[in-house]
């Protein structure tokens, strides 16, 4: 190990030595670097979304909720459902890019800001706020879309933590995607200067991903890129592993960490359309495609 890193990790010994609410809020710091501000590439006109707020806990607190209507088709309210889940040192606005994508892709997408993020209600977030803030989110989208087949849970990096531990609760769904998801904080920090300290002992936040698709009652897409640097492709593949059937991995050549929908957004698509389009009584991959207004692809089941 480098000198810097070892001083880095003694140092974060020392520091956890001095209390234990001192080491909570220093990881929570760390794993969720919480954003406020706009992305100075956001702006309004790039994404037609719907801003709301969603109510959460009993403090009176909110989530900011954009609903972001599909795109290439005569009648949005009969499309799929997805509820995205972003990472960490991102917010609403930084996701607009993302969210336009997955829009196209013929989906009603409704993003939320975690607590502590955006707009949403100011707060240092937890594994346990974060996951109450999913929670809200798909009971509003529940409410919104009745038939779970046509609902979809889409995770990104810590998101992807997050909405492996909603699926586990909410029973079944149309897919759960988990795009750039590592396996636990355990393992992403047994990687850095930290992989040195007594983990077990001192990690107040967990996010355990494989004991969490352990339960999962929904298909599972798992997105990775070859080249991440921050969550090594191994960890798909153990999570691959563990996801119960039908599952699928896929493995974009050449992508890092972020945009690996770019290499493989058209398999993405065709997968997530095939396991949402099947009513109780019609077979999963149902799915056909149309022309819309603007000469598109309409997707319709």
């Amino acid at each position: 190990m480098k000198p810097a890193a070892r001083t880095l990790a003694i140092g974060a010994l020392a520091l956890a030595l001095t209390g234990c609410g001192v080491l909570d809020s220093l990881q929570r710091e760390l794993i969720f670097r919480p954003v406020t501000e706009d992305w100075r590439g956001y702006g309004p006109g790039i994404l037609g979304h719907e801003p709301f707020w969603i109510p959460v806990g009993t403090d009176g607190e909110r989530l900011h909720a954009w609903w972001v209507p599909a795109l290439g088709t005569t009648a949005p309210d009969g499309a799929p459902a997805m509820l995205y889940l972003h990472g960490a040192r991102v917010n609403l606005s930084g996701s607009v890019y993302r969210l336009r994508r997955y829009a196209r892709m013929g989906f009603n997408v409704l993003a939320i800001d975690y607590r502590g993020y955006g707009r949403s209600s100011a707060r240092l977030p937890s594994e346990t706020s974060v996951s109450e803030d999913a929670r809200a989110a798909w009971e509003w989208l529940a409410a919104r879309v009745a038939d779970p087949r046509r609902r979809v849970i889409y995770g990104h990096s810590l998101g992807g933590a997050i909405a492996a531990g909603l699926a586990a609760d909410v029973g079944p769904a149309g897919a759960l995607v988990l795009e750039s998801t590592f396996t636990s904080i355990r393992d992403i920090a047994a990687r850095s200067a930290f992989g040195i300290l007594p983990l077990d002992a001192l990690l107040t936040q967990h996010f355990e991903v494989p004991d969490k698709l352990a339960r999962v009652r929904m298909p599972v897409l798992i997105v990775q890129g070859s080249e991440d640097s921050l969550v090594p492709p191994e960890m798909a593949h153990r999570l691959h592993a563990v996801a119960p059937e039908p599952k699928r991995l896929l493995i974009a050549a050449g992508a890092g960490h972020r945009w690996v929908i770019a290499r493989v957004g058209d398999e993405l698509e065709r997968t997530l359309w095939a396991w949402t389009c099947g009513a109780a009584d019609t077979p999963i991959g149902a799915a056909r495609e149309t022309l819309g207004a603007a000469g598109t692809p309409s997707r319709r089941c």
